[in-house]
């Protein structure tokens, strides 16, 4: 069952070893490799949060908005990149036995994608986000962003 407390554990600072495919539709394209770092806080008594991930690799910032509805007891992820500026259209899911699957419709290099973000591994200390797209809608994915999240030497959580 969905809470409005599932991303709790994201609160505070983090490191982030980012790997990305150098084409997000290519199987056959490379990876590489950036370091990043995190801050992410709540909002709405922890119904809501956003966070600023800073990746000096590419030379630009990003920007979640994360909202639970508590209507329908789901996430919308609200993505946005200092790159365009453009707030990207949210993925939308819960977490289901500490794993977070939500899923979009979006665009990519002109193709239409479906977009799926994994959350999963999570714990005070750690989490794993992953990013997969498909061309087939959603018979098979592919994925082309990976985050994994650690906790600076001596932070506290949250």
């Amino acid at each position: 069952m969905s809470s409005p407390h599932d991303f709790d554990f994201f609160h505070g600072e983090w490191e982030v070893l980012n790997r990305r495919r150098t084409d997000f539709l290519d199987p056959d394209s490379g990876w590489e490799e950036f370091p990043a770092t995190n801050r992410c806080r709540p909002l709405f008594d922890g119904a809501a949060n956003v966070d600023e991930i800073d990746m000096p690799h590419l030379g630009s910032k990003g920007l979640t908005l994360r909202l639970f509805d508590r209507e329908t007891e789901r996430w919308s992820l609200n993505w946005s990149s200092s790159a365009s500026g453009k707030l990207f259209p949210p993925v939308i899911g819960r977490f289901e036995d500490g794993r977070g699957e939500f899923y979009g419709d979006d665009t990519h290099d002109g193709k239409d994608v479906r977009v799926r973000f994994v959350w999963s591994g999570v714990s005070a200390t750690s989490a794993r986000w992953e990013q997969a797209f498909s061309v087939d809608d959603g018979r098979t994915w592919l994925t082309n962003w990976t985050m994994d999240f650690t906790r600076p030497s001596g932070t506290p959580a949250g």
